[in-house]
């Protein structure tokens, strides 16, 4: 079992997940994304900061929409050095550190934003104190995490990797969960919606949307795939504004 933040340093593992993140269909592409874009809006002129940055795609997507400065983590030594590769053109800088790691600065983002990457921390709350010491007042954070109806269990998946239908077990047993990633199995922290919402509040952040990544018809090519990506969230979006 592996910690999910060095996973895909892993041989050839890099190359396998970028290929099932951006295949057709991708709840990734088709899910995830279209809503991220839908809450963090115009970033005209705004410093941003980018937790989990994976390959940097992303990180261009924000600076060709209009971003003054773009920085992204990413713990992934692998993934840090394609988005160094991807980003050398542009207004945009890569750190390789984990994200608990990182030495955030005061009062210096506008937005920060995260995709798929908290459900690694293990100290969340310590890190939504990071991202608000690190957001100017009335800066914004949006972030997405797999949903905890998924993190609560993965007894429903198949030795292949795909579920049939989902369980949801243990469900206030808030913590760290082993669940199958790709070909191997990998460490995430499950929390509760209550906690997620709880944890913002108390580090000083008004919640101001929450979404739980209903699917549109229209982003998907093959009709059986989104009426089986209708049948429960996979993940969980919030966000937030420094009060």
């Amino acid at each position: 079992m592996h910690e999910g933040d060095t996973y895909l340093d892993r041989d050839g593992l890099a190359d396998l997940y970028l290929a099932r993140r951006h295949r057709p269909d991708s709840p990734n592409e088709a899910i995830e994304k279209p809503i991220t874009w839908d809450l963090v809006g115009d970033v005209r002129g705004q410093h941003v900061l980018d937790l989990g940055c994976g390959d940097g795609s992303f990180g261009v997507e924000l600076l060709n929409a209009g971003c003054v400065t773009y920085t992204g983590l990413e713990s992934s030594a692998k993934m840090a050095q394609r988005a160094r590769e991807l980003l050398q053109h542009a207004q945009g800088k890569i750190a390789l550190t984990r994200i608990e790691d990182w030495d955030f600065p005061v009062d210096a983002f506008d937005l920060v934003v995260s995709r798929l990457a908290l459900h690694y921390v293990a100290d969340l709350h310590h890190t939504f104190l990071n991202v608000s010491q690190a957001l100017r007042h009335g800066g914004r954070f949006v972030f997405s995490m797999v949903h905890p109806v998924i993190t609560s269990s993965d007894k429903s998946r198949e030795a292949s990797g795909v579920r049939g239908d989902w369980i949801v077990d243990d469900y206030f047993a808030t913590g760290p969960r082993k669940v199958r990633f790709m070909d191997d199995f990998v460490v995430q922290y499950h929390r509760t919606v209550e906690d997620l919402f709880t944890s913002l509040k108390a580090t000083g952040f008004a919640v101001e949307q929450l979404r739980e990544a209903r699917p549109t018809r229209g982003n998907f090519d093959d009709v059986g795939e989104y009426q089986r990506r209708s049948r429960i969230p996979l993940f969980i979006f919030f966000s937030a504004r420094k009060g």
